[in-house]
């Protein structure tokens, strides 16, 4: 039996499959493995390379086979879907992980350690919170639409509706039955406010403690809440060869649809780190909002730009801009120096 080089892993809750095969590609097995069996099962196995799709759970299999001597890589989903055979089963995706960890140009994905998950969970509970914020703020507007009661977009007109509501002459303005709908509602909003004031907190007193994040809040745009979040959930810069790179991992570089010579570039392609990218275009937002209020440094890109793009695009490409600053300042231990203007 040829010796096995290649592992592809097939993960899930509770039901695997693994692909073997040996340097030349060939199948050696193809074999259901239960989850209590799983690590028993690669114990057995000589150390190779086992791959599997960054999905969920992956990280945590990947350190436990890790810990077993196998050299674990993991691959994004995209680029396993092109070498599935036709239909699709457990055999065929592991299989198909299997030859796409075999290219020799193949990409992975960084594996993470439990601190590093840990670190990206304070994000990933606010973007919950204030995704439940804002459905609470749509459901109060939307519900007092409806008897005549409407305010301006934004939270602040919100906190108006809620003192009217708490007004008895205004209130009795409302069937008697909506009334303690209304006062749950408000409850629950202004709990979210304090968790998430809570949660801030916690992410400013984490950049105030990290030498790293310090230096990108130097960035123009980039606050506590965008420094600490490419600390935790961005792989090492040294990942990347160039800035471009990083910015095109956020996701922050037109779509290519080139072919015959003739290059067509179109909307950002919005691949990798979302929370990364939202927040680089949120902070690169507000310099541009500054910038059209009270202008723009003189013969300074920014000022370029916002003569002759609209304000959003411009603002998608500041936070282009600003991912390749954050690749330069990280890889170099540098902190942010503005470039000099360039007179017309």
């Amino acid at each position: 039996m040829s010796k096995v080089t290649t592992i592809g892993l097939d993960i899930a809750k509770n039901v695997f499959h693994a692909h073997g095969a040996d340097e030349r590609g060939t199948m050696a097995f193809s074999r259901k493995l239960s989850r209590g069996k799983l690590l028993d099962f690669f114990a057995t196995q000589p150390r190779c390379v086992v791959a599997m799709e960054a999905c969920g759970g992956a990280h945590h299999w990947a350190r436990e086979l890790t810990r077993l001597g196998h050299d674990v890589r993991l691959i994004p989903p995209a680029y396993v879907k092109p070498f599935v055979k036709r239909q699709k089963n457990d055999a065929v995706d592991a299989e198909a992980i299997c030859e796409a960890a075999q290219r020799p140009g193949m990409r992975f994905a960084a594996m993470k350690t439990e601190a590093q998950q840990a670190a990206g969970l304070v994000f990933r509970t606010r973007d919950l919170l204030v995704r439940q914020r804002t459905q609470l703020i749509n459901a109060i507007r939307g519900h007092l639409t409806e008897y005549g009661w409407v305010a301006p977009r934004g939270p602040a007109h919100v906190a108006m509706l809620a003192d009217l509501l708490d007004e008895e002459e205004m209130a009795s303005t409302l069937p008697e039955a909506a009334r303690p709908m209304f006062a749950i509602m408000v409850d629950m909003l202004a709990e979210l406010d304090k968790r998430i004031a809570t949660l801030d907190r916690e992410i400013a007193k984490r950049a105030r403690d990290d030498e790293a994040a310090l230096r990108l809040m130097t960035i123009p745009g980039i606050g506590p809440i965008t420094a600490t979040a490419i600390i935790a959930l961005a792989p090492p810069m040294e990942t990347f060869r160039k800035g471009r790179d990083f910015a095109a991992w956020l996701g922050l570089t037109p779509r290519q649809h080139s072919t015959g010579g003739k290059q067509r570039l179109g909307s950002i392609s919005k691949m990798g780190e979302r929370t990364i990218r939202r927040l680089l275009i949120i902070g690169g937002s507000s310099v541009v909002r500054h910038a059209c209020r009270r202008g723009a440094p003189a013969g300074s890109w920014l000022e370029q730009m916002l003569a002759r793009k609209p304000r959003m695009l411009v603002s998608v490409a500041l936070a282009n801009k600003m991912a390749r600053t954050v690749w330069a300042l990280l890889t170099r231990q540098e902190d942010y120096k503005a470039p000099a203007a360039v007179a017309a």
